[in-house]
């Protein structure tokens, strides 16, 4: 039976990585980022709820008293 050649692997492997390498940074480089990104503000508006001007309370049963 036949040895496997594996003296050329190195050599494959390597250019592989390369190829991936410079694949993606092509990839990337066709995107444009913001030089300098601002954040947006937001106006916040608060809507009345009918529960707001009503007293409630929820009762939990853990936290009553123990009987």
């Amino acid at each position: 039976m036949p040895q496997l050649d594996t003296s050329t692997w190195l050599v494959t492997i390597i250019a592989m990585i390369l190829t991936l390498f410079a694949m993606i940074q092509l990839k990337f480089h066709k995107y444009s980022y913001p030089l300098s990104p601002t954040p947006k503000t937001f106006k916040s508006t608060s809507f009345p709820t009918p529960w707001e001007t009503k007293w409630t309370k929820i009762y939990s049963p853990l936290l009553l008293p123990q009987q």
